[in-house]
């Protein structure tokens, strides 16, 4: 398996420092930063790319948005680095559901009109809704396989190829073909049936 450019050679320095802030080390936290920043920005631009055409939002302010999230944890918990990046892909998907359900509730006459990301443009209505309907069904199928939500998240959202995905799951690429081609067809039938509705 071929490892990520970037990350494999800083693999034992993302480990470690993440085993110190983790211990509580907010030193660490600091350090961290330069070493997976260009990889959060990679996974900030695959959730972009999957996001409707026309949108504003900039994968520097969603790694920002993120990165808050994940620095206010004052004792985290991470197995190793593979834990830090699935988790850093579930917190800027939940950053963008965040502001496409505050973008929703603008557009329907409820809420304030604070959105952190000022430039995040809720313009299409459908894409909105898409995003949030497959959130949903990302959501109940990590509920059953945990797995499959992560290669679809890492795939579609995070930007990473088959073989990338398999080195951070530590799994064989055909284990993550294969997860994908299911995933993708439950996701499909799951959504299908929630637009019929």
């Amino acid at each position: 398996m071929h490892g990520i450019p970037g990350i494999q050679e800083t693999r034992g320095d993302v480990t470690q420092l993440l085993t110190r802030w983790a211990q509580g080390d907010r030193n660490a936290l600091n350090a961290l930063t330069p070493l997976v920043y260009g990889e959060l920005r990679k996974i900030a631009r695959g959730y972009l790319q999957s996001e409707r055409s026309g949108h504003t939002l900039q994968p520097t302010a969603l790694v920002n948005e993120a990165w808050m999230r994940l620095s206010r944890q004052d004792h985290p918990s991470f197995e190793n680095r593979k834990c830090f990046f699935a988790l850093a892909a579930q917190v800027m998907r939940r950053v963008l559901v965040d502001h496409a359900r505050g973008a929703r509730a603008l557009k329907r006459g409820h809420g304030e009109g604070s959105i952190p990301l000022s430039e995040f443009a809720a313009t299409d209505a459908m894409g909105l809704e898409r995003f949030l309907v497959l959130d949903e069904a990302l959501a109940r199928l990590a509920g059953f396989s945990p797995r499959q939500a992560q290669v679809i998240e890492m795939r579609y959202f995070g930007g990473l190829n088959v073989e990338e995905v398999a080195d951070l799951l530590e799994v064989s690429a055909a284990t993550i073909s294969r997860e994908q081609r299911s995933a993708e067809a439950w996701l499909s039938q799951t959504m299908s049936a929630a637009a019929a509705k």
